[in-house]
């Protein structure tokens, strides 16, 4: 079977890889669709972020669909040809945090596609995939590309518990990557009153209206665009930080009013914080990081119509152009989510 290895940076290569029979309470899924995501164009273009690195080729690829092809000794609640979304995240289930109900925070989680441990995580951007039948979700009345987005939603959806009440909020995002329009909609489904999106690129904030923004910022027309948010101590309740800039985590947290919320998915690397202002405002500062539970969750919200994502799917290429399909995916004045039809 194929898969799609990186090696170095902008050394991208579809290579050969073996496959290994499903074991007990496993399953053989023959690959749909995949989403490249900001972590695999971090490798793709730089060979890792902030303090990871790649030491050895890495199959890519976390964001991912796919029908079941064989199963395991034992599994019952999957039939073969069902589509499923396959969820990356793979805790061992048996350490502390795993105990203490944060498998997110697993001391030996297996996320596909990770340079974090050495070895390195292998990826889930292959022809073929065995996982367990505990990550696979059902997708019945889904298309393959919206499946695989059940990993991205899931990454706001558990922002969006981390911000806690959102009921009547007023709610500010910064970045409108795929993360940050994700995120809209997980803030508006949890009863968010008004959402206001910044960005410096006008398509992403086409893209943000799109799903449901009240009112967008191009910050690079407009560099002091949040600037009237900022008067009267602030003006919104939680700030959900998608671009992982300094620059916008600190106008973010200017425009929030006191006791607000904030919280920082986006993953640029540490930076520097107005702690000031934090504590004279007496903000949350929070962190959320990947997810796990939710994974489900967003499967049924897209199942059920309560969630649409497919607005967001701009660029669908075969495997053999992987590639380009990288190239689209790094170019954020042209797409939003790139997929790759393993099909």
């Amino acid at each position: 079977m194929k898969a799609i290895v990186i090696h170095a940076a902008k050394d991208l290569r579809i290579e050969e890889s073996s496959l290994e029979a499903p074991g007990a309470g496993e399953v053989e899924i023959r690959l749909a669709a995949g989403g490249i995501c900001g972590s695999d164009l971090h490798y793709y273009n730089h060979g890792g972020f902030g303090t990871v690195r790649l030491k050895e080729p890495m199959i890519l690829g976390h964001e991912v669909s796919g029908h079941v092809a064989a199963l395991g000794e034992g599994v019952s609640d999957l039939a073969i040809g069902d589509l499923v979304a396959v969820s990356p995240s793979r805790p061992c289930g048996s350490c502390e945090y795993c105990h203490k109900g944060l498998p997110n925070h697993c001391f030996n989680m297996r996320f596909y596609g990770s340079a974090m441990p050495f070895p390195h995580i292998q990826g889930a951007f292959r022809q073929r995939l065995v996982a367990k039948a505990s990550q696979c979700v059902k997708a019945e009345g889904l298309s393959a590309g919206e499946a695989a987005m059940a990993e991205p939603l899931s990454v706001t959806l558990h922002a969006t518990r981390r911000a806690g009440e959102m009921l009547g909020k007023r709610v500010l995002v910064t970045g409108c990557g795929p993360i940050g329009t994700l995120s809209i909609l997980a803030a508006r489904r949890a009863g968010a009153a008004e959402i206001v999106a910044a960005d410096l690129s006008q398509k992403a904030l086409g893209f943000a209206r799109a799903v449901g923004a009240d009112r967008t910022i191009n910050l690079s027309e407009a560099s002091d665009g949040l600037v009237a948010y900022s008067q009267n101590k602030g003006y919104f309740d939680v700030l959900y930080e998608c671009s992982g800039a300094a620059p916008a985590l600190v106008a973010g947290i200017e425009a929030l009013r006191p006791r607000g919320v904030v919280v920082q998915l986006g993953l640029g690397g540490d930076m520097s914080i107005p702690m000031m202002a934090i504590t004279a405002k007496e903000l949350d500062l929070r962190g959320s990081f990947r997810f796990h539970e939710e994974f489900a969750v967003a499967v049924k919200l897209m199942q059920g119509g309560l969630i649409d994502v497919k607005p967001l799917i701009t660029h669908t290429l075969p495997l053999s152009d992987a590639l380009r399909a990288f190239e689209i995916a790094s170019d954020k004045g042209q797409s939003m989510k790139a997929q790759i039809d393993f099909s």
